[in-house]
């Protein structure tokens, strides 16, 4: 057998053009069926593999795209990370997978451009204005995933993003609570600079003030197990105690549902209600069944991979893709017929 099979010797074997070859292994590109039956089998008795590396010479296109996570500790990121791949590599894309630190981005995308990426989808982390500037030099498109970009115009102008109507979920939230009959409603809190964090919290926030309230109490879980943990302690310290908590996503909230029940024996949702983000799949286990608001990965997805489509291809500016969420009801939050109940007492 020949050692280094070629697209041509593909092509004479299979009697079809050199072109018809490439075609066939071009995802998306048009190829009759016979032609690729045809291809494929010539190919398979010459052991042919097509040679990524030198069709990326030719096309000037990598078919890479970078994948920036910061952390991986909340569930809702693997299955990011699972939609993501699925979805790119059924076009003809490969994923390449970098792990930065929440203040080390920017480093970790320098490395990236050296790879020639077509592409940057960035999760749970974000770009400086100055890094913004060095992707649109290189026209490479950076996607924001469930983080809106810097508020300079640059950024703004340089990158995209799509996240759930986080603004709407926190509203939601306190919606809820409020007709459920819950008065003293805390908030624990993501990150600080976090676009998602403070959006939710502004929903949740005017929706207090319009029915005349204020957050009970605030304390900070910085989106880590433990950190929830410790936060939910304080957020209970002193009675009075809080009735109802929106935890900023799911992750804080099982982390302080723990702590809820099983250090300070207060029981969900008679003494406290607790609302979180995300809807992972642990949200419907049967020792939590937390209510909370749904963000669709597949959806938040496709807009994803139909953004960098639109970039790569140049044909639109960068935007801001917004996908609606709603409430999915489990056992964390009184019902309306306990509800009404409770109030028929009082």
């Amino acid at each position: 057998m020949k050692l280094n099979v070629t697209a041509q010797d593909v092509a004479r074997l299979a009697q079809v053009s050199q072109s018809a070859v490439s075609r066939t292994f071009t995802p998306g590109a048009s190829v009759s069926e016979e032609t690729r039956n045809k291809v494929m089998l010539a190919a398979q008795t010459l052991g042919y593999r097509p040679n990524a590396l030198a069709r990326s010479l030719i096309t000037r296109r990598s078919r890479i795209i970078a994948l920036v996570m910061s952390y991986l500790e909340n569930q809702f990121y693997p299955l990011v990370i699972e939609k993501l791949s699925q979805k790119l590599q059924k076009q003809g894309y490969h994923v390449l997978m970098f792990i930065s630190d929440l203040d080390e981005a920017d480093a970790v995308l320098t490395e990236i451009l050296q790879y020639q990426v077509d592409g940057i989808v960035m999760a749970s982390t974000t770009l400086s204005t100055a890094l913004a500037k060095t992707c649109a030099d290189a026209g490479v498109p950076v996607v924001l995933f469930n983080r809106v970009p810097d508020t300079s115009a640059l950024a703004r102008h340089s990158t995209s993003s799509v996240t759930s109507n986080n603004y709407l979920g926190g509203r939601m939230v306190a919606e809820l609570l409020l007709e459920r009959g819950y008065r003293r409603l805390a908030f624990l809190a993501g990150l600080e600079n976090s676009s998602t964090n403070q959006e939710r919290e502004r929903g949740f926030n005017d929706v207090l003030k319009e029915a005349g309230l204020a957050p009970y109490r605030r304390e900070v879980g910085h989106y880590s197990f433990s950190g929830a943990q410790e936060a939910a302690r304080k957020l209970f310290c002193s009675g009075p105690y809080p009735d109802a908590v929106f935890v900023a996503n799911d992750h804080m909230a099982i982390a302080a549902m723990d702590v809820l029940r099983l250090e300070l024996g207060l029981r969900v949702p008679e003494d406290v209600g607790v609302v979180g983000f995300d809807d992972v799949p642990q949200a419907a286990w049967g020792s939590y069944r937390l209510t909370t608001v749904v963000q669709s990965v597949e959806d938040m997805v496709s807009a994803t991979v139909d953004l960098l489509h639109e970039q790569m291809q140049g044909e639109v500016n960068s935007r801001n893709v917004i996908v609606p969420c709603r409430i999915v009801e489990r056992d964390s939050v009184r019902s309306r017929e306990s509800s009404n109940t409770a109030k028929s007492h009082q």
